[in-house]
């Protein structure tokens, strides 16, 4: 009589999970290079735009992209289980997040944004993990927790050891956007990265349009004296971080977990920090070169902890 038969992970398997694993980072790493020029460009957007037009602007003209490509495509319309998911990544990582660092920025500099963004990952895999999406160890988590620590000491020390208003409007547009992107990364298994961020930017258009017409209405006699840098800033935002990296960040996701792509966000920091000092010309101290490498070693920890899908 033989006893109960163990089921044992092939080979063939195991090396096919570990290649959507790395190709996931690839691609999450292609997202957050270009997440991590956001902040920079926004700070430009709104030297000369309101914040709310600066927001709603962008979710409008990256609709429109949206649409244009839904319709070369011909993709189907999603199905109404998909449509509470698209909804919360419309409404965190489309206005959300946009929002509340556009005004946050008008008072921030770029570089203390940055090392706030850095608990987005921590963030992320929580809500991954409060929608039963994944299960990290609990060695992921203390090193989530390691690396998050490390950002929110920075920023501490970097503001005299409080926090500000502004400080608390980036800690919601972190909540938002982990929100968003825990949603968009399980949508994602399903849909395709680049159909979430579609249909979630025109689940967004019926709130964006309205309010960037009325606050256009409100300062247009203002627009003749917009910059071309805040224009830049705002085309930059409206293609690129509406649009362009949603889809490279949400395939990852898809790809390789919510949980494990999202630590490679913690290497958003440093990427914005050096965008900060070429796009703004924010100084680059030695402290934030030391921040980022102790970032990236919590990164390359993080990968090798296992995490249940």
């Amino acid at each position: 009589m033989s006893g109960p038969s163990v089921a044992v992970p092939l080979p063939a398997a195991t090396g096919r999970r570990r290649s959507d694993e790395t190709t996931g980072m690839l691609l999450g790493l292609a997202g957050v290079a270009i997440f991590s020029l956001t902040l920079p460009f926004t700070r430009l957007a709104v030297a000369d735009l309101s914040p709310m037009f600066a927001t709603m602007g962008r979710a409008v003209v990256a609709a429109l992209l949206a649409g244009l490509w839904l319709w070369r495509q011909r993709a189907p319309l999603p199905g109404r289980a998909a449509l509470p998911g698209l909804a919360i990544v419309a409404a965190g990582c489309v206005i959300g997040f946009p929002l509340l660092t556009s005004i946050a920025m008008r008072t921030l500099p770029a570089s203390h944004g940055a090392v706030l963004v850095g608990i987005l990952p921590l963030a992320t895999a929580l809500f991954a993990a409060l929608r039963g999406q994944e299960r990290p160890s609990a060695g992921f988590w203390c090193v989530a927790l390691a690396g998050s620590a490390l950002v929110v000491g920075f920023a501490l020390s970097q503001s005299g050891g409080t926090l500000h208003v502004a400080d608390v409007l980036m800690l919601g547009a972190v909540l938002s956007a982990a929100w968003g992107y825990a949603e968009g990364g399980r949508l994602s298994q399903a849909l395709g990265g680049q159909q979430v961020i579609s249909w979630a930017l025109l689940l967004s258009l019926p709130v964006a349009l309205p309010l960037a017409v009325w606050d256009l209405w409100r300062h247009g006699g203002t627009l003749g004296n917009v910059g071309p840098a805040a224009w830049a800033g705002f085309a930059y935002t409206c293609v690129f971080s509406m649009f362009v990296g949603f889809i490279f960040w949400y395939r990852g996701m898809a790809k390789g977990g919510v949980a494990r792509v999202g630590q490679v966000q913690l290497l958003q920091p440093f990427l914005t920090l050096l965008g900060a000092a070429a796009v703004l010309g924010e100084p680059l101290q030695a402290a934030h070169l030391l921040f980022a490498l102790a970032v990236i070693g919590t990164v390359a920890l993080g990968r090798r902890m296992a995490i249940r899908r």
